[in-house]
């Protein structure tokens, strides 16, 4: 996270200004359409069923 820019708080206010979810490219996993710092960011995400958590797999800012 570090190496990116962005604190887990940082990625907690990336889920709550997610603003669309698309299916991943891995079976499963999902990507989250969001924002921080005034640019678009994608986090990929997988859900846990056995624990009942969300894995945060990545999370990268979108350059056009």
């Amino acid at each position: 996270m570090i190496d990116r820019g962005f604190s887990e708080v940082d990625l907690r206010l990336m889920f709550e200004a997610t603003v669309a979810i698309r299916p991943g490219v891995a079976k499963g996993r999902w990507i989250l359409e969001t924002a921080h710092d005034g640019d678009a960011w994608d986090v990929v995400v997988e859900p846990d069923e056995h624990d009942l958590v969300i894995v945060v797999i990545t999370a990268y800012r979108v350059t056009q």
